[in-house]
């Protein structure tokens, strides 16, 4: 009986979805990052690929023949002043008892390997120093791996945030809330049926963003791991937009508030992951740490820490704890 309800709330999910044209706006989103990986993004990054910033602090003098793209520096602390004013996303290089010691921003040690090659190879340019090749991935796969993983970042966290919005409050304009209300069904069949749908889509989205624009012989290897972290975060934004459309009166009030949501989940982690800028309390944030593990799994280090997997369970479980209590709210509103 349960299984019987919960496929017809599924089907006719699908059939919300299909008249919201949300499968047409999840393919219109994977057709244009598509063509903007491909067209723009790795036309440009591979065009300006050496405009990285060196920055050196020499206090010996171990390297006077030092390539005119190096910046010299006077102190440690001039150093680290200029890294934290960079917003190229430079490398420091401190000469400590003759050995060059590599200064990376927070978060891209793993990743940004290519810049401490080229921070090297101006440092003893005029030598015979070879570069060296960039851990498992050359230039174009570090950039394919690294724009991929915002995009869908991006979609998950703004679209389908936006989407499961988008489809409640048409929805309740509709009283299928208050449908539900009377019906002798779980309340909770109801807001499985939902967000696992999103889920599906979710994931499939992952699968065809990720073989389109990684590749498909470079996907298989990262896939179940990207698939992972897509669903932990398709889940923590499909409970919070459901949250949310329960408890704010109709779309106009969504609207603010979803600026709000999205601009405090995303910024903050974008600049703190990907560029010179950096927040103290960064390490609190839920969602900083789900974007670098799927950042991670596209690089081919998947998080490995079951405590992370732990507390982002306890974090799934928690949200559909509220979603169900603010769901129960709605429903005696409508009653």
């Amino acid at each position: 009986m349960i299984w019987k309800s919960l496929s017809s709330l599924f089907k006719k999910d699908c059939r919300m979805m299909v008249s919201g044209k949300f499968f047409y706006l999840a393919l219109g989103s994977l057709v244009f990052y598509t063509l903007f990986i491909h067209i723009g993004y790795l036309n440009f990054m591979q065009d300006n690929a050496g405009i990285y910033q060196v920055y050196l602090y020499d206090p010996a003098g171990i390297y006077p023949q030092m390539s005119p793209l190096v910046h010299p520096t006077d102190s440690l602390e001039s150093l680290d002043e200029a890294l934290a004013e960079d917003r190229s996303g430079g490398v420091g290089i401190h000469v400590e008892e003759g050995k060059p010691n590599l200064i990376l921003y927070a978060g891209t040690e793993k990743v940004d390997r290519h810049r401490a090659d080229y921070a090297l190879l101006l440092l003893q340019s005029g030598s015979d120093y070879k570069p060296e090749i960039v851990g498992e991935y050359p230039l174009e796969s570090k950039l394919r791996r690294e724009i991929t993983c915002e995009l869908l970042f991006i979609e998950m966290v703004a679209v389908g945030f936006l989407g499961i919005a988008s489809v409640l409050f048409k929805e309740k304009q509709m009283g299928v809330i208050h449908i539900h209300a009377i019906m002798p069904l779980k309340k909770s069949l109801f807001i499985c049926s939902k967000v696992f749908l999103f889920l599906l889509t979710d994931l499939v989205f992952a699968v065809f963003l990720t073989l389109f624009n990684v590749g498909f012989r470079e996907a298989g290897a990262i896939l179940p791991a990207v698939l992972v972290q897509t669903g932990i975060l398709s889940l923590m934004m499909a409970f919070t937009g459901f949250v949310c459309t329960m408890l704010l009166k109709d779309f106009k009030q969504f609207s603010l508030a979803y600026l709000v949501i999205t601009l405090f989940m995303a910024t903050p982690v974008f600049l703190s992951a990907n560029t010179a800028i950096k927040t103290d309390w960064i390490c609190y944030h839920p969602f900083y740490h789900v974007y670098m593990g799927l950042k991670d799994a596209f690089f081919g280090t998947p998080v490995s820490n079951p405590v992370y997997y732990l507390c982002a369970a306890g974090a799934v479980i928690l949200l559909f704890g509220i979603t169900t209590i603010a769901f129960r709210r709605e429903m005696g509103k409508e009653g």
